[in-house]
């Protein structure tokens, strides 16, 4: 296929076969937006100096069509796409890495005792599965806010929790990352959380601190961190030394990374770069484009400085 954007008279072509269901070569993410300078089906990584993932969960595109993608596209790896030991070794098996494997899910978290059994037996099971496909992090998240717990308690209770899971992910070389969740937007169940209770990036890079292990380090989530913290790159390089990886999403709305959206993501990229970030970016938003493929392309060329 050439590799050139669609033209205004493609456009009202497609415009006219998706109004009669025909289904046309620009039909998808051209016929949602049409301005934007789109990257062809053949599109390759050509810096791939930030090394992208994507998270099959949250971008609703079948698994082994994610990889596919993904692969084509030059990305080095891919996340969130199950644990069936079959397909994770498919991707291993075509020279890409998984971006992290496991979590105990986010609202039954360590900050309530009453948890920490289920926790840790999810957490053990990620780490186990994450040393033997050779992923670097398992996700951890503090869980929601429980009546008659303070947050002081909330603290102490986390950071006794993961005190006494992070000798066995040190034993297996593997992170256990903590997830930073907005709790401001109620409109949809992923696109923010209200009631989490590690709403805030420095409370839990605070949480890290404590648990004092070089295993222990951030999911820097740049859409959750804009929403709740704003000053993104800022917040980049004073936490540099925590970081261990990136999600990615449009503000407002977790949808692309396109110019509806008010964050610069080449910048925050080229902070990344500054400094020296080497671990896996996430492609997490939530597509809206018909063509979410597309979508997805678009955001890695976006995110390939």
């Amino acid at each position: 296929m050439e590799n050139a954007s669609p033209t205004r008279r493609d456009v009202i072509a497609a415009s006219a076969m998706l109004a009669v269901g025909v289904a046309s070569p620009w039909a998808g993410a051209a016929a949602v937006a049409p301005h934007l300078d789109l990257p062809p089906e053949d599109f390759k990584v050509s810096n791939n100096r930030i090394h992208q993932s994507a998270m099959g969960s949250v971008l609703t595109i079948p698994p082994d069509v994610l990889i596919d993608a993904c692969h084509k596209m030059g990305m080095p790896a891919v996340e969130s796409i199950g644990n069936d030991p079959k397909r994770l070794a498919r991707v291993r098996g075509l020279g890409m890495h998984l971006g992290y494997i496991g979590s105990h899910g986010f609202a039954k978290g360590p900050l309530d005792p009453a948890n920490h059994a289920e926790c840790e037996a999810k957490l053990r099971a990620g780490i186990d599965l994450a040393a033997q496909f050779d992923s670097q992090n398992v996700i951890t998240f503090t869980g929601y806010r429980v009546a008659g717990i303070s947050d002081e308690q909330a603290k102490r209770n986390c950071v006794e929790f993961w005190k006494k899971i992070i000798p066995y992910a040190e034993e297996k070389k593997v992170n256990l990352i903590l997830e930073i969740l907005n709790t401001r937007d109620d409109t949809h169940p992923m696109k923010g959380h209200p009631g989490y209770f590690g709403n805030d990036v420095e409370l839990c890079v605070d949480l890290i601190k404590r648990v004092d292990s070089p295993r222990m380090k951030l999911l820097f989530d740049i859409y959750h961190v804009q929403i709740m913290n704003g000053d993104v790159i800022r917040r980049i390089r004073q936490h540099k030394d925590y970081i261990a990886h990136v999600h990615t999403a449009g503000v407002p709305g977790r949808c692309e990374l396109d110019d509806t959206q008010e964050l610069n993501y080449p910048s925050v990229m080229r902070a990344l770069l500054e400094i020296g970030y080497t671990g896996f970016v996430a492609q997490e938003f939530i597509p809206t484009w018909p063509d979410k493929v597309a979508a997805l392309r678009h955001a890695v060329r976006v995110c390939d400085v």
